[in-house]
């Protein structure tokens, strides 16, 4: 189907929503792993389970490997730009700042996707999407609040102290903007080379992908082989982020990005911190404060301003239509 980037239907909408609670969880579990396992192996872990619970299923749907270097190429830049960069930049930094924090920053997706595609010419730089991304960002920080100065996976910083820019919270959040573009780089990627591939092809192979590249990365820089056998719980946890968070989370990612274009899908960023609140309710009788209700009000108003239908029934207003 072809993609549209100016609005989102009724089943993309409940794929985003089912995309956030999956990828939102993947913050929870890497608080977990992260106290046994250094980062890059936790990445390496991730990313080859996934391919491994996948390559089951791709069998069973017949669907072809890529043929030769240039049938590999795509898939392999996917994946530095997709999982290699971003997961590890992400991992290491919350080893310097909370998660909470972690997850505003990773909100800033859609801001760096609008602005790459507008960059690459590939999407005009509308103002009612700046302004609802920037709306959406609002609403994350709101939602978090005092949150965000919590203490990270560790309980502490990576040095042993409370977080602060002094104690390298600054190198985490420079880590986290950096996987933030990452992300924007590969929708922009995605959607010029691989649009034309089946989801589930595109989430296999560049896990594959992923997993050649981060087995020579962990080897070189952790050597795993070397790290003591992790709990029961650490590996219900992993295998946790590596089912739903990766290798389920891939398929519904491709499957939005075919429908309805690059920046709609990063869109998904913003719900996650909505959904990790509804999730503390239902699931762990969490009470939701006044602020949280606030701060997901502004983040649907951010949507509602992105999809732009809404504002049609605004007289005298109308929607300028995105170039494909």
């Amino acid at each position: 189907m072809t993609a549209n980037d100016n609005r989102i239907d009724a089943r993309d909408w409940s794929l985003l929503a089912g995309l956030s609670v999956l990828w939102g969880g993947s913050f929870l579990f890497n608080g977990v792993v992260l106290k046994e396992l250094p980062p890059l192996t936790v990445v390496l872990l991730r990313v080859a389970l996934a391919a491994m619970i996948l390559l089951p299923v791709l069998r069973a749907y017949q669907i072809r490997f890529p043929v030769g270097l240039s049938g590999w190429k795509p898939f392999f830049a996917i994946a530095l730009l997709n999982n290699v960069l971003p997961f590890s930049l992400i991992v290491i930094g919350q080893t310097y700042i909370p998660s909470g924090l972690a997850s505003i920053l990773n909100a800033t997706t859609p801001l760096f996707t609008v602005m790459v595609m507008a960059a690459a010419g590939d999407e005009k730089l509308h103002a009612r999407r700046v302004v609802g991304v920037l709306t959406g960002l609002i609403g994350v920080i709101v939602l978090h609040g005092q949150d965000v100065h919590g203490q990270g996976v560790h309980g502490q910083d990576a040095h042993g102290q409370d977080p602060g820019f002094q104690s390298g919270e600054g190198v985490g959040i420079l880590l986290c903007l950096a996987a933030a573009f990452s992300y924007g780089l590969s929708a922009l990627y995605a959607r010029r080379k691989l649009s034309n591939s089946p989801p589930l092809a595109t989430a296999t192979f560049q896990l594959l992908a992923s997993a050649l590249m981060m087995t020579i990365v962990a080897a070189v820089f952790e050597r795993p082989w070397q790290l003591p056998m992790p709990g029961v719980t650490t590996w219900l946890a992993m295998i946790g982020l590596s089912a739903l968070s990766t290798a389920l989370a891939y398929i519904v990612f491709f499957q939005v990005l075919r429908r309805s274009g690059s920046t709609n899908v990063m869109l998904v960023t913003l719900l996650i911190p909505v959904t990790a609140i509804l999730l503390g309710y239902l699931v762990l009788g969490e009470s939701i404060s006044l602020r949280e209700i606030i701060g997901a009000v502004v983040i649907g108003s951010a949507l509602l301003l992105m999809d732009g239908r809404v504002l049609k029934l605004i007289p005298g207003f109308s929607i300028p239509k995105t170039t494909p």
